[in-house]
Protein backbone atom coordinates (compact mmCIF):
# COMPACT_ATOMS: atom_id res chain seq x y z
CA UNK A 1 0.00 0.00 0.00
CA UNK A 2 1.34 3.39 -1.04
CA UNK A 3 0.60 5.21 2.24
CA UNK A 4 2.45 2.75 4.50
CA UNK A 5 5.55 2.68 2.31
CA UNK A 6 5.74 6.38 1.54
CA UNK A 7 5.10 7.64 5.09
CA UNK A 8 7.81 5.34 6.47
CA UNK A 9 10.28 6.29 3.74
CA UNK A 10 9.60 10.00 4.09
CA UNK A 11 10.00 9.74 7.85
CA UNK A 12 13.50 8.33 7.28
CA UNK A 13 14.21 11.06 4.71
CA UNK A 14 13.22 13.73 7.23
CA UNK A 15 15.42 12.15 9.90
CA UNK A 16 18.50 12.07 7.67
CA UNK A 17 17.81 15.54 6.29
CA UNK A 18 18.61 16.89 9.73
CA UNK A 19 22.24 15.88 9.17
CA UNK A 20 22.57 17.86 5.95
CA UNK A 21 20.07 20.70 6.40
CA UNK A 22 21.11 23.24 9.02
CA UNK A 23 18.30 25.71 8.30
CA UNK A 24 15.32 25.50 10.68
CA UNK A 25 12.85 26.58 7.99
CA UNK A 26 13.81 24.16 5.19
CA UNK A 27 12.45 20.97 6.87
CA UNK A 28 8.93 22.42 6.79
CA UNK A 29 8.99 22.72 3.01
CA UNK A 30 10.44 19.24 2.65
CA UNK A 31 7.66 17.89 4.88
CA UNK A 32 5.00 19.74 2.87
CA UNK A 33 6.39 18.28 -0.36
CA UNK A 34 6.33 14.81 1.19
CA UNK A 35 2.74 14.98 2.42
CA UNK A 36 1.60 16.26 -0.99
CA UNK A 37 3.30 13.31 -2.71
CA UNK A 38 1.72 10.86 -0.24
CA UNK A 39 -1.72 12.46 -0.67
CA UNK A 40 -1.52 12.23 -4.47
CA UNK A 41 -0.29 8.62 -4.33
CA UNK A 42 -3.20 7.75 -2.05
CA UNK A 43 -5.69 9.38 -4.42
CA UNK A 44 -4.21 7.45 -7.34
CA UNK A 45 -4.64 4.23 -5.40
CA UNK A 46 -8.19 5.24 -4.50
CA UNK A 47 -8.88 5.64 -8.20
CA UNK A 48 -7.40 2.17 -8.95
CA UNK A 49 -4.16 3.56 -10.33
CA UNK A 50 -2.04 2.42 -7.38
CA UNK A 51 1.69 2.39 -7.94
CA UNK A 52 3.90 0.17 -5.80
CA UNK A 53 1.02 -1.19 -3.75
CA UNK A 54 2.18 -3.23 -0.76
CA UNK A 55 0.71 -6.71 -0.35
CA UNK A 56 1.48 -8.69 2.78
CA UNK A 57 0.07 -12.20 3.09
CA UNK A 58 0.64 -15.47 4.87
CA UNK A 59 -0.94 -18.62 3.45
CA UNK A 60 -2.69 -16.45 0.83
CA UNK A 61 -4.62 -14.53 3.53
CA UNK A 62 -4.25 -10.78 3.19
CA UNK A 63 -2.93 -9.10 6.33
CA UNK A 64 -3.97 -5.71 4.93
CA UNK A 65 -7.41 -4.78 3.67
CA UNK A 66 -7.44 -2.05 1.04
CA UNK A 67 -10.85 -0.60 0.23
CA UNK A 68 -12.32 2.72 -0.85
CA UNK A 69 -13.49 3.22 2.73
CA UNK A 70 -10.07 3.17 4.37
CA UNK A 71 -8.39 4.92 1.44
CA UNK A 72 -10.98 7.71 1.72
CA UNK A 73 -10.22 8.02 5.39
CA UNK A 74 -6.48 8.19 4.69
CA UNK A 75 -7.10 10.87 2.04
CA UNK A 76 -8.81 12.95 4.74
CA UNK A 77 -5.94 12.29 7.16
CA UNK A 78 -3.25 13.37 4.69
CA UNK A 79 -5.21 16.44 3.59
CA UNK A 80 -5.65 17.53 7.22
CA UNK A 81 -1.95 16.90 7.89
CA UNK A 82 -1.10 19.13 4.93
CA UNK A 83 -3.31 21.84 6.45
CA UNK A 84 -1.54 21.31 9.78
CA UNK A 85 1.89 21.77 8.15
CA UNK A 86 0.78 24.89 6.29
CA UNK A 87 -0.77 26.54 9.36
CA UNK A 88 1.54 25.38 12.14
CA UNK A 89 4.72 24.21 10.41
CA UNK A 90 6.57 27.39 11.39
CA UNK A 91 5.55 26.87 15.03
CA UNK A 92 7.20 23.44 15.05
CA UNK A 93 10.46 25.26 14.37
CA UNK A 94 10.10 27.10 17.68
CA UNK A 95 9.80 23.97 19.84
CA UNK A 96 13.49 23.09 19.67
CA UNK A 97 16.51 22.61 17.47
CA UNK A 98 15.61 19.14 16.14
CA UNK A 99 13.07 20.36 13.58
CA UNK A 100 13.74 17.65 10.98
CA UNK A 101 13.34 14.97 13.62
CA UNK A 102 9.99 16.41 14.75
CA UNK A 103 8.65 16.23 11.20
CA UNK A 104 10.14 12.75 10.79
CA UNK A 105 8.32 11.54 13.90
CA UNK A 106 5.05 12.94 12.54
CA UNK A 107 5.52 10.90 9.35
CA UNK A 108 6.15 7.79 11.44
CA UNK A 109 2.88 8.51 13.27
CA UNK A 110 1.18 8.69 9.86
CA UNK A 111 2.69 5.29 9.03
CA UNK A 112 1.01 3.92 12.16
CA UNK A 113 -2.24 5.62 11.15
CA UNK A 114 -2.02 3.92 7.74
CA UNK A 115 -1.58 0.53 9.42
CA UNK A 116 -4.46 0.89 11.87
CA UNK A 117 -6.66 1.99 8.97
CA UNK A 118 -5.98 -1.09 6.85
CA UNK A 119 -5.12 -3.93 9.23
CA UNK A 120 -6.79 -7.29 8.76
CA UNK A 121 -5.14 -9.07 11.67
CA UNK A 122 -4.82 -8.29 15.36
CA UNK A 123 -1.03 -8.43 15.09
CA UNK A 124 -0.94 -5.54 12.62
CA UNK A 125 -3.41 -3.63 14.79
CA UNK A 126 -0.96 -3.90 17.70
CA UNK A 127 2.05 -2.96 15.54
CA UNK A 128 0.16 -0.03 14.03
CA UNK A 129 -0.88 1.35 17.41
CA UNK A 130 2.69 1.10 18.71
CA UNK A 131 4.16 2.81 15.62
CA UNK A 132 1.56 5.50 16.10
CA UNK A 133 2.09 5.92 19.86
CA UNK A 134 5.85 5.78 20.44
CA UNK A 135 6.70 8.90 18.34
CA UNK A 136 3.94 10.75 20.21
CA UNK A 137 5.61 10.08 23.56
CA UNK A 138 8.73 11.78 22.19
CA UNK A 139 6.85 14.71 20.66
CA UNK A 140 4.94 15.28 23.91
CA UNK A 141 8.20 15.74 25.82
CA UNK A 142 10.04 17.58 23.04
CA UNK A 143 10.05 20.88 24.96
CA UNK A 144 12.77 19.73 27.34
CA UNK A 145 12.95 23.09 29.12
CA UNK A 146 9.30 22.88 30.17
CA UNK A 147 8.58 20.76 33.26
CA UNK A 148 4.91 20.40 32.23
CA UNK A 149 6.00 18.90 28.91
CA UNK A 150 8.30 16.44 30.71
CA UNK A 151 5.54 15.48 33.12
CA UNK A 152 3.04 15.05 30.28
CA UNK A 153 5.44 12.81 28.35
CA UNK A 154 6.08 10.59 31.39
CA UNK A 155 2.37 10.32 32.18
CA UNK A 156 1.51 9.58 28.56
CA UNK A 157 4.24 6.94 28.32
CA UNK A 158 3.22 5.15 31.54
CA UNK A 159 -0.49 5.19 30.70
CA UNK A 160 0.26 4.16 27.12
CA UNK A 161 2.38 1.22 28.28
CA UNK A 162 -0.41 0.13 30.62
CA UNK A 163 -3.03 0.29 27.85
CA UNK A 164 -0.69 -1.62 25.52
CA UNK A 165 -0.52 -4.42 28.08
CA UNK A 166 -4.31 -4.54 28.22
CA UNK A 167 -4.46 -4.59 24.41
CA UNK A 168 -2.05 -7.54 24.26
CA UNK A 169 -4.06 -9.36 26.93
CA UNK A 170 -7.22 -8.83 24.88
CA UNK A 171 -5.53 -10.14 21.73
CA UNK A 172 -4.29 -13.20 23.65
CA UNK A 173 -7.77 -14.01 24.97
CA UNK A 174 -9.34 -13.60 21.52
CA UNK A 175 -6.66 -15.78 19.94
CA UNK A 176 -7.10 -18.49 22.55
CA UNK A 177 -10.87 -18.32 22.56
CA UNK A 178 -11.65 -18.72 18.86
CA UNK A 179 -11.83 -22.21 17.42
CA UNK A 180 -9.57 -21.37 14.49
CA UNK A 181 -6.75 -20.09 16.68
CA UNK A 182 -6.47 -17.16 14.30
CA UNK A 183 -5.40 -13.51 14.57
CA UNK A 184 -7.38 -12.53 11.46
CA UNK A 185 -10.36 -10.38 12.37
CA UNK A 186 -12.48 -11.93 9.59
CA UNK A 187 -11.67 -15.46 10.70
CA UNK A 188 -13.08 -15.55 14.23
CA UNK A 189 -16.34 -17.14 13.03
CA UNK A 190 -18.53 -15.39 15.57
CA UNK A 191 -22.01 -16.80 15.16
CA UNK A 192 -25.34 -15.57 16.44
CA UNK A 193 -25.13 -17.39 19.77
CA UNK A 194 -23.49 -16.34 23.05
CA UNK A 195 -19.82 -15.46 22.89
CA UNK A 196 -17.33 -17.90 24.46
CA UNK A 197 -16.10 -16.63 27.82
CA UNK A 198 -12.53 -16.05 26.60
CA UNK A 199 -13.74 -14.08 23.59
CA UNK A 200 -15.97 -11.96 25.85
CA UNK A 201 -13.09 -11.19 28.21
CA UNK A 202 -10.83 -10.37 25.26
CA UNK A 203 -13.48 -8.05 23.83
CA UNK A 204 -13.72 -6.13 27.11
CA UNK A 205 -9.93 -5.74 27.21
CA UNK A 206 -9.92 -4.49 23.63
CA UNK A 207 -12.65 -1.95 24.41
CA UNK A 208 -10.64 -0.65 27.37
CA UNK A 209 -7.40 -0.37 25.38
CA UNK A 210 -8.97 1.33 22.37
CA UNK A 211 -11.05 3.64 24.61
CA UNK A 212 -7.78 4.80 26.14
CA UNK A 213 -6.36 5.58 22.71
CA UNK A 214 -9.38 7.69 21.74
CA UNK A 215 -9.69 9.25 25.24
CA UNK A 216 -13.18 7.93 25.87
CA UNK A 217 -14.40 7.98 29.50
CA UNK A 218 -13.67 6.53 31.98
CA UNK A 219 -10.26 6.03 30.35
CA UNK A 220 -9.81 9.72 29.52
CA UNK A 221 -7.97 10.84 32.67
CA UNK A 222 -4.61 11.23 30.91
CA UNK A 223 -5.95 13.51 28.18
CA UNK A 224 -6.25 16.96 29.84
CA UNK A 225 -2.79 16.86 31.45
CA UNK A 226 -1.04 15.44 28.38
CA UNK A 227 -2.74 17.83 25.95
CA UNK A 228 -2.10 20.78 28.26
CA UNK A 229 1.55 19.88 28.94
CA UNK A 230 2.59 18.97 25.40
CA UNK A 231 3.78 21.76 23.08
CA UNK A 232 0.60 23.32 21.70
CA UNK A 233 1.54 22.63 18.09
CA UNK A 234 1.76 18.89 18.80
CA UNK A 235 -1.43 18.93 20.87
CA UNK A 236 -3.17 20.09 17.69
CA UNK A 237 -1.93 17.00 15.85
CA UNK A 238 -2.59 14.56 18.70
CA UNK A 239 -6.14 15.71 19.31
CA UNK A 240 -7.14 15.41 15.64
CA UNK A 241 -5.30 12.99 13.34
CA UNK A 242 -4.35 10.54 16.08
CA UNK A 243 -7.78 10.54 17.70
CA UNK A 244 -9.78 9.91 14.52
CA UNK A 245 -7.33 7.12 13.56
CA UNK A 246 -8.11 5.41 16.85
CA UNK A 247 -11.81 5.52 16.09
CA UNK A 248 -11.26 4.09 12.64
CA UNK A 249 -9.39 1.15 14.20
CA UNK A 250 -12.24 0.80 16.72
CA UNK A 251 -14.93 0.63 14.04
CA UNK A 252 -12.93 -1.69 11.79
CA UNK A 253 -12.31 -4.20 14.59
CA UNK A 254 -15.89 -4.34 15.84
CA UNK A 255 -17.48 -4.37 12.41
CA UNK A 256 -15.40 -7.27 11.12
CA UNK A 257 -14.71 -9.31 14.26
CA UNK A 258 -17.77 -8.76 16.46
CA UNK A 259 -20.46 -7.43 14.13
CA UNK A 260 -22.64 -10.55 14.39
CA UNK A 261 -22.79 -10.38 18.18
CA UNK A 262 -23.45 -6.65 18.34
CA UNK A 263 -26.38 -6.88 20.83
CA UNK A 264 -24.07 -8.56 23.37
CA UNK A 265 -21.59 -5.68 23.62
CA UNK A 266 -23.75 -2.70 22.62
CA UNK A 267 -24.69 -1.84 26.22
CA UNK A 268 -21.01 -1.46 27.09
CA UNK A 269 -20.51 1.00 24.22
CA UNK A 270 -23.66 2.91 25.24
CA UNK A 271 -22.31 3.29 28.78
CA UNK A 272 -18.95 4.58 27.53
CA UNK A 273 -20.66 6.95 25.05
CA UNK A 274 -22.93 8.58 27.65
CA UNK A 275 -20.14 8.85 30.22
CA UNK A 276 -17.79 10.40 27.66
CA UNK A 277 -20.38 12.98 26.61
CA UNK A 278 -21.15 13.78 30.25
CA UNK A 279 -17.59 14.16 31.54
CA UNK A 280 -16.25 15.91 28.44
CA UNK A 281 -18.96 18.56 28.19
CA UNK A 282 -19.58 19.25 31.86
CA UNK A 283 -15.89 19.55 32.72
CA UNK A 284 -15.20 21.79 29.71
CA UNK A 285 -17.75 24.29 31.03
CA UNK A 286 -15.53 25.14 34.04
CA UNK A 287 -12.24 25.61 32.19
CA UNK A 288 -10.63 29.05 31.94
CA UNK A 289 -7.75 27.95 29.72
CA UNK A 290 -8.80 27.59 26.09
CA UNK A 291 -6.16 24.91 25.56
CA UNK A 292 -7.47 22.84 28.46
CA UNK A 293 -11.05 23.52 27.36
CA UNK A 294 -10.22 22.13 23.92
CA UNK A 295 -8.76 19.04 25.63
CA UNK A 296 -12.05 18.34 27.39
CA UNK A 297 -13.88 19.32 24.21
CA UNK A 298 -11.97 16.59 22.37
CA UNK A 299 -13.28 14.11 24.95
CA UNK A 300 -16.82 15.35 24.30
CA UNK A 301 -16.31 15.01 20.54
CA UNK A 302 -15.10 11.45 21.16
CA UNK A 303 -18.49 10.76 22.70
CA UNK A 304 -20.17 11.65 19.42
CA UNK A 305 -17.74 9.54 17.43
CA UNK A 306 -18.49 6.59 19.71
CA UNK A 307 -21.94 6.55 18.10
CA UNK A 308 -20.25 5.11 15.00
CA UNK A 309 -19.06 2.13 17.07
CA UNK A 310 -22.54 1.79 18.56
CA UNK A 311 -24.28 1.79 15.15
CA UNK A 312 -21.80 0.02 12.84
CA UNK A 313 -23.86 0.65 9.71
CA UNK A 314 -23.07 2.32 6.41
CA UNK A 315 -24.27 5.72 7.63
CA UNK A 316 -21.93 5.41 10.61
CA UNK A 317 -18.98 4.75 8.30
CA UNK A 318 -19.87 7.75 6.14
CA UNK A 319 -20.32 9.86 9.26
CA UNK A 320 -16.95 8.81 10.66
CA UNK A 321 -15.08 9.92 7.52
CA UNK A 322 -17.06 13.17 7.49
CA UNK A 323 -16.47 13.71 11.21
CA UNK A 324 -12.74 13.10 10.76
CA UNK A 325 -12.60 15.89 8.17
CA UNK A 326 -14.83 18.45 9.89
CA UNK A 327 -13.46 17.93 13.40
CA UNK A 328 -9.81 17.87 12.31
CA UNK A 329 -10.00 20.98 10.12
CA UNK A 330 -11.82 23.00 12.79
CA UNK A 331 -9.56 21.92 15.65
CA UNK A 332 -6.33 22.41 13.68
CA UNK A 333 -7.57 25.89 12.73
CA UNK A 334 -8.39 26.87 16.33
CA UNK A 335 -5.06 25.61 17.63
CA UNK A 336 -3.24 27.48 14.85
CA UNK A 337 -4.78 30.72 16.13
CA UNK A 338 -4.28 29.78 19.78
CA UNK A 339 -0.53 29.28 19.25
CA UNK A 340 -0.26 32.90 18.08
CA UNK A 341 -2.05 34.26 21.19
CA UNK A 342 -0.14 35.88 24.04
CA UNK A 343 -2.59 34.50 26.60
CA UNK A 344 -4.22 31.06 26.40
CA UNK A 345 -7.10 31.93 28.74
CA UNK A 346 -10.54 32.89 27.47
CA UNK A 347 -9.87 36.48 28.54
CA UNK A 348 -6.82 36.37 26.29
CA UNK A 349 -9.23 36.41 23.32
CA UNK A 350 -10.87 39.64 24.46
CA UNK A 351 -11.16 42.12 21.61
CA UNK A 352 -9.58 39.88 18.96
CA UNK A 353 -12.32 40.87 16.49
CA UNK A 354 -11.12 44.48 16.58
CA UNK A 355 -7.42 43.83 16.13
CA UNK A 356 -7.63 40.79 13.81
CA UNK A 357 -11.17 40.59 12.35
CA UNK A 358 -10.31 37.85 9.83
CA UNK A 359 -8.78 35.60 12.49
CA UNK A 360 -11.79 36.16 14.73
CA UNK A 361 -14.20 35.32 11.90
CA UNK A 362 -12.36 32.11 10.98
CA UNK A 363 -12.15 31.08 14.65
CA UNK A 364 -15.88 31.69 14.96
CA UNK A 365 -16.57 29.40 11.99
CA UNK A 366 -14.42 26.68 13.58
CA UNK A 367 -16.16 27.02 16.95
CA UNK A 368 -19.60 26.96 15.33
CA UNK A 369 -18.62 23.78 13.51
CA UNK A 370 -17.50 22.09 16.72
CA UNK A 371 -20.80 23.13 18.28
CA UNK A 372 -22.76 21.64 15.40
CA UNK A 373 -24.44 24.77 14.01
CA UNK A 374 -26.16 24.25 10.60
CA UNK A 375 -24.25 25.06 7.39
CA UNK A 376 -21.01 23.84 8.93
CA UNK A 377 -19.21 20.51 8.58
CA UNK A 378 -19.68 19.85 12.27
CA UNK A 379 -23.45 19.93 11.90
CA UNK A 380 -23.46 17.46 9.03
CA UNK A 381 -21.05 15.08 10.78
CA UNK A 382 -23.16 15.11 13.94
CA UNK A 383 -26.29 14.64 11.83
CA UNK A 384 -24.79 11.55 10.19
CA UNK A 385 -23.83 10.11 13.58
CA UNK A 386 -27.31 10.66 14.98
CA UNK A 387 -28.87 9.21 11.82
CA UNK A 388 -26.65 6.14 12.12
CA UNK A 389 -27.79 5.65 15.72
CA UNK A 390 -31.43 6.08 14.69
CA UNK A 391 -31.07 3.45 11.95
CA UNK A 392 -30.31 0.79 14.57
CA UNK A 393 -33.92 1.07 15.73
CA UNK A 394 -32.95 0.81 19.41
CA UNK A 395 -32.08 3.17 22.27
CA UNK A 396 -33.56 6.33 20.78
CA UNK A 397 -32.98 7.99 24.15
CA UNK A 398 -29.26 7.96 23.32
CA UNK A 399 -29.91 10.37 20.43
CA UNK A 400 -31.73 12.76 22.79
CA UNK A 401 -28.86 12.60 25.27
CA UNK A 402 -26.32 13.36 22.53
CA UNK A 403 -28.34 16.37 21.32
CA UNK A 404 -28.66 17.74 24.87
CA UNK A 405 -24.93 17.51 25.42
CA UNK A 406 -24.32 19.18 22.06
CA UNK A 407 -26.45 22.06 23.36
CA UNK A 408 -24.32 22.23 26.52
CA UNK A 409 -21.18 22.43 24.39
CA UNK A 410 -22.52 25.65 22.85
CA UNK A 411 -21.97 27.37 26.21
CA UNK A 412 -18.21 26.95 26.41
CA UNK A 413 -17.62 27.43 22.68
CA UNK A 414 -19.68 30.63 22.65
CA UNK A 415 -17.71 32.01 25.60
CA UNK A 416 -14.73 32.36 23.28
CA UNK A 417 -16.88 34.01 20.59
CA UNK A 418 -18.28 36.40 23.21
CA UNK A 419 -14.77 37.33 24.33
CA UNK A 420 -13.67 38.07 20.77
CA UNK A 421 -16.62 40.25 19.79
CA UNK A 422 -18.18 41.71 22.95
CA UNK A 423 -15.28 42.34 25.33
CA UNK A 424 -12.53 44.93 25.32
CA UNK A 425 -8.90 43.88 25.29
CA UNK A 426 -6.90 44.99 28.33
CA UNK A 427 -3.53 43.85 26.96
CA UNK A 428 -1.98 43.13 23.56
CA UNK A 429 -4.06 40.18 22.32
CA UNK A 430 -1.78 38.88 19.61
CA UNK A 431 1.62 39.64 18.11
CA UNK A 432 0.75 40.92 14.65
CA UNK A 433 4.24 40.05 13.36
CA UNK A 434 3.29 36.39 13.79
CA UNK A 435 0.32 36.72 11.43
CA UNK A 436 1.59 36.44 7.88
CA UNK A 437 -0.47 36.84 4.74
CA UNK A 438 0.02 33.16 3.90
CA UNK A 439 -1.29 32.21 7.34
CA UNK A 440 -4.43 34.29 6.84
CA UNK A 441 -5.08 32.82 3.38
CA UNK A 442 -4.65 29.23 4.60
CA UNK A 443 -6.89 29.86 7.61
CA UNK A 444 -9.56 31.35 5.33
CA UNK A 445 -9.36 28.28 3.06
CA UNK A 446 -9.89 26.05 6.11
CA UNK A 447 -12.95 28.06 7.14
CA UNK A 448 -14.37 27.85 3.60
CA UNK A 449 -13.80 24.08 3.61
CA UNK A 450 -15.78 23.78 6.85
CA UNK A 451 -18.73 25.55 5.26
CA UNK A 452 -18.35 23.63 1.99
CA UNK A 453 -18.48 20.31 3.83
CA UNK A 454 -21.57 21.51 5.71
CA UNK A 455 -23.38 22.45 2.50
CA UNK A 456 -22.14 19.61 0.31
CA UNK A 457 -20.96 16.62 2.41
CA UNK A 458 -20.80 14.44 -0.71
CA UNK A 459 -17.55 16.28 -1.43
CA UNK A 460 -15.98 13.99 1.21
CA UNK A 461 -18.34 11.02 1.26
CA UNK A 462 -18.15 10.61 -2.54
CA UNK A 463 -14.56 9.36 -2.18
CA UNK A 464 -15.88 6.22 -0.51
CA UNK A 465 -17.70 5.11 -3.65
CA UNK A 466 -14.89 5.33 -6.19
Amino acid sequence: MNAILLTAVWGVVMMFSGVFIKSKTAPKYLAIAGIIIIFIANLLELNAFGIGVLHVNIDTKEMLNISSFNLSFLAVVFACTLLFFLLSGSDIEKVGDDVSEYFGLIFFVLCGVSLVSTYNTLLLLFIGIEILSIPLYILTGSDKRNLKSNEAALKYFLMGAFSTGILLMGIAFIYGGNNNGSFYINNLEMGEGPMPAMIAVGLVFMVIALSFKVSAAPFHFWTPDVYDGAPTVFTSFMSTIVKVAGFFAFVRLFENAFGKVQPQWQNLIVFITVLTLLIGNVTAVFQQSVKRMLAYSSIAQAGFMMLAVFALNNTAKEGLVLYAAAYSIATIGIFAVLIKMNDYTIDGFNGLAKTQPQLALCTTVFLLSLTGIPLTGGFMSKFFMLSAAAETGTRFWLIIVAVLFAAISAYYYFRVIQAMYFKEATTVVIDEKEITRGFKITLAIAAVLIIAIGIYPEFIIGWMYH
